[in-house]
């Protein structure tokens, strides 16, 4: 496992545009010093889960998916949700790390960027399936921060200040759990 201050960003949505990359790739922009937050960008390439294909090697996406993971000190995810669960391609990802070790103990956490009332159905599946993956879910940094298309610039961040801020602090906590971990 990697010692470095990478933090690991996870969307759940293949949308292009979509409110829960705007979260993460403002959490990239106001990341604290000493901490590099790092999109994964592969989740359309991966594979449909499925134990046979589990092999050594697995398949090239999900090789490249585990090294990313194994390579980070935390993992900060947002993911919309869709029919009251994890969108389908996401929990393929999350399937994909199930058997492996690369989540184990890892810090994780999760920003539900969903209107006021929504996103428990999602939240509750992705603390279930990080059981099963052995992830240390960072419990202060499982934060709700309603996202509304207004609050999005031009350049596909979120403008509004307190929102920045707590996308940084959400950061900070888990580049402390990692270096107390460590």
């Amino acid at each position: 496992m990697s010692t470095s201050s990478v933090i690991l960003l996870l969307s759940g949505s293949l949308r292009s545009g979509s409110t829960n990359e705007s979260v993460l790739r403002t959490a990239q922009a106001v990341a604290p010093e000493g901490v590099r937050a790092v999109l994964y960008d592969g989740l359309a390439e991966l594979p449909h889960f499925n134990p046979d294909d589990d092999t050594d090697p697995p398949p090239a996406p999900v090789v490249r998916l585990r090294a990313t993971i194994d390579q980070a000190a935390a993992i900060l995810i947002c993911t919309p949700e869709y029919a009251g669960t994890l969108p389908g391609s996401f929990k393929n990802l999350l399937d994909w790390t199930v058997g492996g070790t690369e989540i184990c103990d890892k810090p994780v956490a999760w920003v539900n960027a969903a209107a006021p009332g929504r996103g428990q159905g999602a939240e509750a599946t992705l603390r279930a399936v990080l059981g099963y993956t052995g992830a240390r879910i960072v419990e202060a940094g499982c934060v709700k921060i309603p996202v509304d298309r207004g609050m999005i610039g031009d350049d596909g961040l979120i403008t509004d200040p307190d929102a920045r801020r707590r996308l940084g602090d959400v950061l900070g906590l888990l580049a402390t759990a990692h270096a107390q971990a460590a």
